[in-house]
């Protein structure tokens, strides 16, 4: 099995749901879209070089299907546009048997994810994020920390005890930390 690297847009307060679009309004969450203010040319660089990177993407149905209204099928001058289209794509789901985005394919379960050797980047999907975890599979945690509290949305770890240990980080011109973390141990 290949790496796993889990990239997450937070606040403060660890909410993690919505970041760019108001598409998950779970829970009566209202403030989705709250990552876009702090977009600049030092997070575009960096998450970037992330994207471009040879590996695949691993995604929960929720955020595949997004992912797939936002991405799937342009054919505009974005350089994401490309690359998302051209990545193997694997989400896991006991609901969706046919994925319908270019270079997808469903993952019944976690066990199935022993089999794939590639890289994998998670976006989002915190429910799978949360099963990950426990199972202890995610190698590298990419925490994208955003000046802001919100007080209410559902948070990456919940009641997890997750212990990392600090890679890297940088900071934006818009006050955004890109944490690196390596996973030393989970509970």
């Amino acid at each position: 099995m290949g790496k796993i690297v889990v990239v997450e847009n937070l606040t403060l307060d660890g909410v993690m749901q919505s970041p760019g679009t108001e598409d998950d309004t779970r829970g009566g969450f209202t403030r989705g879209g709250w990552a876009t203010p702090y977009a600049d040319p030092a997070l575009a660089e960096t998450m970037g070089k992330g994207v471009a990177a040879d590996n695949g993407m691993l995604f929960g149905r929720r955020t595949y299907e997004i992912m797939e209204r936002s991405w799937g099928g342009r054919t505009d001058d974005n350089p994401f546009t490309a690359v998302l289209e051209r990545k193997q794509k694997y989400v896991v789901s006991r609901s969706l048997d046919k994925p319908s985005w270019v270079n997808s394919t469903p993952v019944s379960d976690l066990a199935e994810l022993s089999r794939i050797e590639e890289d994998l980047v998670v976006l989002g999907s915190g429910e799978l994020v949360r099963s990950l975890a426990v199972a202890g599979l995610v190698d590298q945690y990419v925490l994208v920390l955003h000046p802001l509290t919100l007080g209410q949305g559902m948070t990456l770890f919940g009641d997890l005890e997750v212990t990392l240990t600090l890679e890297e980080t940088v900071v934006t011109g818009k006050g955004v930390i890109i944490a690196f973390y390596r996973r030393r141990s989970a509970a």
